[in-house]
C-alpha cells in the first residue's frame, strides 16, 4: 500500500524519494506553500498553490484522507506547513531542499500558472 510509506517516522524526504512517493501514490496532494510569483517561476506538475500565510484559512481545500507533500523554495516554509498539517491530523511530509533540491536532482519543473 503506497500510503503506508507516508506513515514512516521521517518528517522529510529528499527530492528522489518524493518523486518516487508521488509516482507510487498519484492520489497524494502536492502542496506548494510559496507565493504566486514563485510558483509561476517553476513548480512541480500537479501542485496546488496555497501560500503558507493562507494555510489555516484554506485547510478545508485539502482532502483529509490523502497524504500531502509540502513544497517551498528551500524546505523551510514547507517544513512549517508540514508540522501544521500533522498537528491538524493530516499525513504530511516535507520536501527537504524544496524546489532547489528538486531542480538539483534534475526532476521536471513546470513554468507558468
Amino acid at each position: 500500500m503506497a500510503q503506508s510509506r507516508w506513515m514512516d517516522l521521517s518528517l522529510e524526504v529528499d527530492a528522489r524519494a518524493a518523486h518516487e512517493l508521488i509516482a507510487q501514490d498519484p492520489a497524494a496532494v502536492l502542496l506548494d506553500v510559496r507565493e504566486p510569483h514563485e510558483f509561476a517561476a517553476g513548480h512541480i506538475e500537479g501542485a496546488t498553490l496555497i501560500p503558507l500565510g493562507q494555510l489555516e484559512a484554506r485547510l478545508s481545500e485539502l482532502p483529509a484522507n490523502r497524504p500531502v507533500l509540502c513544497i517551498c523554495r528551500s524546505g523551510a516554509r514547507s517544513l512549517t506547513a508540514t508540522r501544521r498539517l500533522q498537528v491538524a491530523g493530516r499525513i504530511a511530509k516535507n520536501l527537504r531542499g524544496g524546489m532547489l533540491g528538486w531542480a538539483e536532482a534534475g526532476l521536471p519543473i513546470r513554468r507558468g500558472g
